[in-house]
């Protein structure tokens, strides 16, 4: 007897978030493994959910496909290098697939990609029943729409704008929720605003080879390491998806309240822009070799609020626009975890570390010689970041954690200032400016000067923030931002291990810090925490060691090869907002590091690049 999915699922000894991710750079959508769209939001990543199950299953509306019978199993797979999901369901009666996607591809020299969600269902074998369900929402979840019969769709009238399913199913068997038999390949194609009017079965398959075509061109197109690769690629592919193509933005994650442990009220709102989150993607995407990703959030940068960066924010909207206020919606949360949260209240708080990070984000673009004539800040822009990290060296922030309850001057913060100074200057001579040389070798200076300060005799290592003995992970960058000189290696190695041996709650999984903070102490491993931990022993040379931690870390991803934000690290269940633009970051700056770590020595001095080899 074929057992129920849900049942195969319980099997499972975590828990995991059996979801793929589908997009086109205008739009994404989370699908489990029973071909429900469990998180849809329309028009924008931040707006209002138009499918969200993920959050309540009541209020969140439904657009599922499924089995007419009770006895199925199922699995999700990606066509291969791709972001096309493909859910297979077999069950008694016989076997289908239902394929989906968001539309990419080039058009008239442009990339179309509209606000179209397509679904395909295709019979393999047998005879399966089916039932299809379409319920969209608006405003998360409060404004439910009338129900309108066209000629070849279904209008959903009432909502922010007109939404549309497309079909040739029986209109309706599927407005009645009704099953059927399945004895044709079926369309769907859900719009928002403007109606799709195009032949449906022939355009349909123009746009899925399309957009098949242009993800494995993507592919193609991609530098990788010698290991790792096939993490790599889905990694590559997930981070592609974060990104606005229309400003340039790059979101942390696609969905809001996910629990970063259950029960913690640690739920947030991720569908934002975080400097420091895309400098992370943006090396990425350098090692990569995608360089367009990185010259649309230059232009990012360059629409923030360039006349005065002493008021730069850590966090922003997709557009570039600085208001997202925080509310708690009334929804279930999942699996019952409130608050839900839409907006985030990281936009007001103090976190010096982004000018440094903007800084680094962007080097490349400044120095790379395969570059030329590409957009790149200028040199107002740099000058204005440069004088905002030394006007605000001594200032205490809220730090990379973001704590809201205290403030205080954060090694992190210092280490960025470090950094961003240190690439300020070098980009300073390239171009021949020589007051902005001096101005950024002073802040090298002093940055250097006050992280001095934070060195804890009592841990062996430097610690969290000036006057504190209190480790974070956050400062194993310090090993792979070539803070370092050559002759500290073993300086460097004995911070690495103090690090280890405090927050280290697994092999390879680390806390973030041990303290307490505005909700208790950490018990969740932060992934990213484990990539810089591994990045770190790469830099250093421990390459044996750093591969095989890899290999376990990876064990969190869920069966299609994505990662949470947050770990159990005794079940190795998911945890946080997912998929996670940090996470998925952190794996491919981890195999890059590895593959040059099995080249040959790669510790850097304090004059050498940032993780990537030019000097400064």
């Amino acid at each position: 007897m074929i057992k129920k999915s849900n049942e195969s699922s319980a099997k499972k000894n975590r828990h995991q978030y059996r979801l793929g991710i589908i997009g086109n750079c205008n739009f994404s959508a989370l699908i489990d493994d029973n071909a429900n769209i469990k998180w849809l939001c329309w028009p924008r990543f931040d707006s209002s959910f138009v499918f969200g199950s993920l959050l309540d299953e009541k209020k969140g509306g439904r657009f599922s496909i499924s089995p007419a019978t009770q006895n199925f199993s199922s699995h999700q797979k990606y066509l291969t290098n791709t972001n096309i999901l493909v859910t297979r369901f077999d069950c008694e009666d016989g076997v289908f697939e239902v394929i989906d996607f968001a539309p990419r591809f080039l058009m008239n020299e442009r990339f179309h990609k509209p606000l179209m969600l397509f679904r395909k269902v295709r019979r393999i074998s047998g005879s399966p029943r089916i039932r299809v369900v379409c319920e969209p929402v608006g405003e998360y979840g409060g404004r439910v729409p009338n129900v309108q019969m066209g000629s070849h769709h279904l209008r959903f009238e009432g909502l922010e704008a007109p939404v549309r399913l497309t079909t040739n199913a029986s209109l309706n068997l599927v407005h009645q929720q009704r099953d059927f038999a399945l004895g044709e390949d079926l369309y769907f194609v859900l719009s928002w605003g403007i109606a799709f009017e195009a032949p449906l079965a022939t355009t349909f398959e123009d746009f899925l080879s399309r957009t098949t075509k242009y993800w494995q061109t993507w592919v193609e197109r991609c530098n990788l390491p010698r290991v790792f690769q096939h993490e790599v690629i889905r990694s590559a592919l997930a981070l592609k998806l974060h990104q606005f193509e229309d400003t340039g933005g790059i979101i942390a994650a696609c969905s809001t309240s996910l629990p970063e442990i259950p029960g913690e009220q640690r739920n947030w709102d991720y569908r934002f822009c975080w400097l420091r989150d895309t400098y992370y993607t943006l090396h990425a995407l350098n090692s990569l070799g995608h360089f367009e990703e990185m010259e649309r959030y230059a232009h990012f940068i360059e629409n923030l609020n360039m006349g005065n960066f002493s008021r730069l924010q850590p966090v922003y909207c997709i557009d570039g626009s600085p208001r997202m206020p925080e509310r708690e919606l009334p929804l279930e949360g999942y699996l019952g975890n409130r608050p839900v949260r839409a907006g985030n209240e990281a936009a007001s708080q103090i976190q010096h570390d982004a000018y440094g990070q903007i800084l680094l984000a962007l080097f490349s673009l400044h120095t790379d010689p395969r570059l030329v004539d590409r957009g790149r800040l200028s040199e107002r822009s740099l000058t204005a970041l440069l004088m905002a990290i030394k006007a605000n060296m001594e200032i205490p922030d809220n730090g990379v954690w973001e704590f809201r309850g205290r403030a205080a001057v954060h090694a992190y913060t210092l280490l960025f200032h470090w950094a961003g100074a240190a690439a300020c200057r070098k980009v300073a001579r390239q171009i021949g400016d020589q007051k902005l040389e001096d101005e950024a070798d002073f802040c090298m200076r002093r940055a250097r000067e006050l992280l001095e300060g934070c060195y804890s005799r009592k841990m062996g290592a430097y610690a969290q923030s000036l006057g504190s003995d209190d480790l974070d992970a956050s400062l194993l960058q310090m090993i792979t931002l070539g803070f370092f000189r050559e002759d500290e290696r073993e300086k460097a190695v004995g911070h690495l291990r103090a690090i280890q041996k405090e927050l280290e709650i697994a092999p390879g999984f680390l806390l973030r810090y041990r303290h307490s903070d505005d909700f208790g102490e950490q018990k969740s491993a932060f992934l990213v925490c484990s990539f810089w931990y591994i990045e770190a022993l790469a830099t250093l040379g421990f390459s044996e060691e750093a591969a095989e931690l890899l290999s376990g870390v990876l064990k969190s991803k869920n069966d299609l090869g994505l990662m949470s934000e947050d770990v159990d690290a005794g079940t190795f269940s998911q945890w946080g907002n997912f998929p996670q633009t940090y996470s998925h970051v952190g794996l491919i700056n981890c195999a890059f590091a590895l593959d040059r770590a099995l080249k040959g020595p790669t510790f850097l001095s304090s004059d050498a690049a940032p993780r990537g080899g030019l000097e400064i």
